[in-house]
């Protein structure tokens, strides 16, 4: 996009350094990533702040990602040893190998307090970047509704602990982005799946950058969706044009409705209507 996307709110830093504040208090760190986003949704600030600390990664919205990438990136992404597990909170997926794999991270941990008699709670902080999940997996696995969750950016702005019947205490913590990108399409793609409010976007810019990505990907999926071919030698904007007619987005005079079309395609997305997409 012509104007970088930065959107860096006062409570991040503020969540950022209590979170900092609590490894103290902490087994074990769960990082949540967005499946369609595995790389562009990953702060690069964690890797040093929970450095220490053993981690499991969890792709969320998984039944919203291509399967073949997903599979891909599971792979990828624990060549470290690390333990990564695709989700997705609707319909409870692989949600029973989360327990398994967490007590085998701190086997050894737990081992010595039961040597000592003492039958410990798991202690779990859950971090991820915004809109990724977070509030919703907790309240999805404890089975209760105590983190407050909602489909948009920014609604958790302080920790919050949260006891499980899984022998593991959750730590909600506010979605923390990072202070720049160095990669202005990082933040386009956070952007496309709901990471940065919409209030600050330009979104038929946004839209049209969408529109980009599909056709390098998913060229297909526009088609099925839309009715309409991607052409080789169009722009973006002309594409944008023909879904709009083709949808009815009209105003008076015949002049396509820019800002309604811009929000069907940005909701279908996220909604997982136009296909099972990944975009990193």
């Amino acid at each position: 996009m012509e104007n970088p996307i930065v959107w860096y709110p006062g409570h991040m830093a503020k969540a950022k350094r209590k979170m900092i504040e609590c490894l103290s208090l902490i087994d074990i760190v769960i990082e949540l990533l967005d499946a369609r986003l595995p790389v562009s949704s990953k702060n690069p600030d964690f890797e040093s702040i929970f450095s220490n600390k053993p981690c499991i990664t969890l792709l969320t919205k998984c039944t919203l990602a291509d399967d073949a990438a997903t599979e891909y990136w599971v792979k990828k992404l624990s060549e470290d040893g690390k333990p990564v597990i695709p989700i997705d909170c609707k319909t409870k997926k692989n949600f029973n190998k989360i327990v398994p794999a967490v007590r085998e991270l701190l086997k050894e941990k737990l081992e010595r307090y039961e040597q000592k008699g003492m039958n410990r709670t798991i202690k779990a902080m859950v971090v991820g970047i915004t809109n990724v999940g977070k509030s919703t997996f907790i309240n999805t696995f404890t089975g209760k509704k105590k983190a407050k969750a909602e489909d948009r950016p920014g609604v958790t702005r302080a920790n919050q602990w949260i006891q499980s019947d899984a022998g593991i205490d959750f730590l909600d913590t506010p979605g923390v982005l990072w202070h720049k990108f160095d990669d202005q399409m990082t933040g386009v793609k956070l952007a496309c799946t709901g990471a940065i409010k919409d209030e600050i976007l330009d979104t038929v810019e946004l839209s049209l950058k969408l529109l980009d990505l599909l056709r390098e990907k998913y060229p297909h999926f526009i088609t099925e969706r839309y009715k309409t071919e991607p052409l080789p030698d169009e722009s973006s904007y002309e594409l944008f044009e023909r879904i709009a007619r083709k949808r009815g987005f009209l105003r008076s005079g015949g002049v396509i409705d820019e800002e309604r079309c811009a929000s069907v395609l940005l909701d279908e997305f996220r909604a997982g209507k136009i296909g099972k997409i990944t975009l990193d």
